[in-house]
């Protein structure tokens, strides 16, 4: 149950901002006679026939830029993370001390592999 729990609560805040929008227009949608009659700027002039589209462009407007607004806040505050770095002044390899016998050492010799077969196996005859 828990985990049901969380796991809408974690749709619901990564799909929040695509909602947002939906919301706007289903809250014009719901009010479009008040919205016609109190909140248009053409409300006076009704050949626009308007009929409170402005106030639904204006607001969509509005929330989109407090939505690049926000985006560029969090671009801004990003930690600043350094890609590249300075080169090195020097940087040598320690020379190992070589221990070098006076004669070879072979650890491992690979021997010849004799396969002795009395006679040779003929290849099957085909039969017509």
């Amino acid at each position: 149950m828990a985990r049901k729990l969380l796991l809408f609560l974690w749709f619901s805040t990564v799909l929040l901002p695509t909602f947002s929008q939906w919301s706007t227009i289903a809250y014009f949608q719901i009010n479009k006679q008040y919205i016609a009659r109190v909140l248009c700027e053409n409300r006076d002039r009704p050949e626009l026939h308007c009929d409170g589209q402005c106030y639904l462009a204006r607001r969509l407007k509005a929330q989109q830029e407090k939505e690049d607004q926000q985006t560029a806040e969090q671009v801004q505050n990003l930690p600043v993370v350094q890609l590249f770095t300075p080169p090195l002044e020097r940087f040598a390899f320690p020379t190992p001390l070589i221990y070098t016998p006076d004669q070879p050492v072979f650890t491992h010799q690979l021997r010849a592999y004799w396969a002795f077969l009395p006679v040779l196996p003929h290849p099957p005859q085909l039969t017509a």
